[in-house]
């Protein structure tokens, strides 16, 4: 079977490597090539981490998609994964640290439970106030996120897969099936079977479809400089850190230079192609405070980088993962409200197996349910969307 994979970013260059492993021709085309900063996989660093509050599927999966993340980095000879454990702040107002540990402890996956005590004592440049206990995850960490989706990319190209650069004009149907997709040179790509994994761009290919099912938002990224030679910042000294009520998230510095802390709510509703891809004021000023009150030392440090990426949300935070409704041989994967990148690895693998017709291993790798069907979603409080607002609403 010959398939067409539009979109090169974690979702899609997975599904393109299984495809091409299972001994389909595939061609795989990205508007910006391979690695780009432009889509939301090409980011510095992606956590990937177990807790998921009472659910566990998604547990499962990321165990999973771990374990060929550390395949892939053995093939590659390079670092694509930094096991720096990640560290919950729990706090009175939730239940999603204490559900988790329940779900992960269940599932027999390494979690541990600090004192705030035990807390100061581990990460000693971390200020614990306010903060009853925190929920550590030992063997979780940071995916090196431009490194691994090109890593992923050459190993599809080293299996005979092909990579287009090219922008894919939103394709035309007839007769309820696609028999090809349009390039911007004029040329034309056909295929048994097309993936769209288009990330933010998703929307724009489908708008009637996609339109409110997955929103684009911008999201702003800083890292404050290290002050020079202390190592208390490093990895295996400080690990990878979420406040999940205030909606702030941070990583060690992987370089001795700069630090990431940014927050996590949603920032402005933006289309990739429009966006002047500027950080806010409002987020540095709000970077600042989260420092001040968690890394004092590190409150008025120098920015040393600031950048831009995309978080694809779906109102019930779970993706899109489908067939297209009218379209028999095409197929939709997106929505990956900034928790899709550790899951890449199993995403592509379960789209390869529903594109493929191997029904026994997409039933293997299935949730229990149709969280990712396309249909109507309702708004409800889950593991990303409860305690996140939008930026303007976070400051005022």
């Amino acid at each position: 079977m010959r398939v067409v994979v539009v979109g090169a970013g974690v979702m899609g260059a997975w599904t393109a490597r299984w495809l091409r492993r299972a001994g389909h021709a595939v061609t795989l085309v990205d508007r910006y090539g391979p690695g780009n900063t432009m889509g939301s996989s090409g980011d510095a660093s992606r956590i990937t981490r177990s807790s998921h509050g009472p659910d566990r599927h998604y547990p499962v999966w990321q165990r999973r998609a771990l374990g060929q993340w550390r395949e892939l980095e053995r093939e590659a000879d390079g670092e694509l994964f930094v096991n720096a454990g990640v560290l919950w702040l729990a706090s009175e107002g939730q239940a999603f640290e204490a559900e988790s540990f329940v779900s992960l402890t269940a599932l027999g996956i390494p979690v541990e439970q600090w004192s705030r005590d035990e807390l100061a004592s581990r990460v000693p440049v971390m200020n614990p106030e306010g903060v009853p206990w925190a929920l550590f995850e030992p063997e979780a960490g940071a995916l090196l996120a431009r490194p691994a989706v090109s890593a992923t990319i050459a190993a599809f190209e080293a299996d005979g897969g092909e990579v287009v650069v090219s922008r894919v004009a939103p394709p035309r149907a007839a007769g309820g099936a696609l028999d090809s997709v349009r390039l911007d040179d004029g040329r034309s790509l056909q295929a048994d079977a097309f993936v769209f994994a288009c990330g933010p761009w998703l929307p724009d290919v489908f708008p009637a479809l996609l339109g409110e099912m997955i929103v684009p938002h911008r999201q702003d990224v800083l890292q404050f400089a290290v002050p020079t030679g202390d190592d208390r910042y490093a990895p295996g000294a400080m690990p990878v850190w979420i406040d999940f009520e205030g909606s702030f998230y941070g990583f060690p510095s992987f370089d001795g230079v700069g630090l990431k802390a940014c927050p996590d709510w949603l920032g402005p509703r933006e289309r990739p192609d429009e966006s002047a891809r500027e950080v806010a004021e409002a987020t540095v000023e709000a970077s600042r405070a989260i420092l001040r009150r968690r890394f004092p030392a590190m409150a008025e440090q120098a920015i040393v980088r600031t950048w831009t990426c995309f978080y694809e949300v779906t109102p019930d935070a779970h993706f899109v993962i489908d067939r297209h409704p009218d379209l028999a041989n095409a197929w939709i994967a997106g929505g990956g409200t900034g928790h899709a990148f550790k899951h890449g690895p199993v995403i592509g693998e379960y789209l390869a197996a529903l594109v493929g017709g191997d029904q026994a291993a997409a039933a293997a790798l299935a949730p229990p349910d149709d969280r990712f069907a396309i249909r109507a979603r309702a708004t409800q409080p889950s593991f990303r969307t409860s305690g996140r607002k939008p930026l303007d609403a976070e400051l005022a």
